[in-house]
């Protein structure tokens, strides 16, 4: 998959293409609706599938005060469009100058001068162009003239617990915000996942506590579970050096996973710390995904640490009950990674 950064980038001997348009934060199953049509079509006619993106998020530019959180960086949602076979991705620093072009400098410029689109493929709350005026019906008029087709996919409604969600990245965040990562994986059609270097944290996991953590620190613009602890998977990912301890890079292994601030301590920095149930590893220094399945519970504050020990210990025979079913339920199907490790007890080899 190729990516261009800007117009410039775009080759100028760039044959007939099939396009479609968004933001696609967080990949969900309805962005995934309108980048496998965009591969269909393309395979179909011989023509190459482009999906055009924003970075940053448009929002972010021209009000600021609203940006939504992300739900993914760009290199995630990167990974997610390139295992879907998509040939090239249009990336679009979204300047101020760019929010003022009319919808039809985006057909003409972009769709009709670049891209030489010959089919285009949008979600039915799609716009574009200054102020937001181009829709989808506008889209299709400014279009016509130059014999581009144009797809306008319904947005994605799914029965959910009781009710017909929508499908969309608000929903996202507002699963998040829950604590209820399920459902959040339900939309997404994956686990929600984080990715970062792990860094050193207070350094009490495992001197104090005897449960070692994978500390993770990341922007606070980045959509986050609420505060609790999680069963989830962790891999450490692209290891050019080798781990020093018995976990293997791209291995996705068993953690007991807390986000939050660590009130019995007294912490005040949020992070998301896993701790790899059965394995030891000096992690300092490489990258890693953690993907979350399942809440275990809230955040709490103990008044001791016998009862903050208890209380972990309890976590982590939550968090193998949680992660067997999760894998029961996968049936060796690399969802997550290429191998799951889960150990049944709580003793090393």
């Amino acid at each position: 998959m190729n990516i261009w950064h800007g117009m410039d980038e775009i080759p100028a001997d760039v044959g007939s293409t099939v396009v479609t348009i968004g933001v696609f934060d967080g990949v969900h199953r309805g962005h995934q609706e309108l980048i496998s049509a965009a591969v269909e079509r393309a395979r179909s006619t011989g023509q190459e599938s482009v999906l055009v993106t924003f970075d940053p998020h448009p929002v972010s530019v021209f009000l600021p005060e609203r940006a939504p959180l992300a739900l993914a960086t760009f290199d995630q949602r990167m990974a997610v469009v390139d295992k879907m076979g998509i040939d090239h991705v249009m990336v679009i620093d979204f300047t101020v100058e760019m929010a003022g072009w009319s919808p039809q400098e985006y057909v003409d410029r972009l769709l009709v001068g670049k891209l030489h689109a010959s089919h285009v493929i949008i979600g039915e709350n799609f716009t574009f162009g200054k102020d937001a005026v181009g829709t989808p019906a506008v889209m299709e008029q400014l279009c016509q003239p130059h014999g581009i087709s144009v797809n306008v996919i319904t947005l994605l409604h799914d029965r959910h617990v009781d009710d017909d969600t929508l499908i969309c990245s608000t929903a996202v965040r507002k699963f998040l915000a829950a604590g209820d990562v399920g459902s959040a994986r339900w939309a997404l059609g994956r686990p929600f996942s984080v990715y970062g270097p792990i860094v050193r944290g207070a350094g009490r996991g495992g001197k104090e506590l005897g449960f070692p953590t994978a500390n993770q620190y990341f922007p606070e613009n980045l959509a986050l579970p609420a505060d609790g602890v999680y069963a989830g998977w962790l891999v450490v990912e692209g290891a050019n050096s080798p781990v020093d301890g018995n976990i293997t890079p791209g291995v996705a292994y068993a953690a007991a996973i807390s986000v939050g601030t660590n009130p019995t301590f007294g912490d005040d920095e949020r992070s998301v710390e896993s701790f790899v149930l059965d394995r030891e590893a000096d992690l300092y220094g490489f990258s890693a995904t953690v993907h979350f399945v399942e809440r275990i519970r809230a955040m709490e504050k103990y008044d001791s640490l016998d009862e903050l020990l208890a209380a972990i210990s309890r976590d982590v025979d939550e968090v193998r009950k949680v992660l067997r079913q999760d894998l029961d339920a996968s049936s060796g199907d690399a969802t997550v990674a290429a191998e799951y490790y889960l150990q049944d007890s709580p003793s090393k080899d």
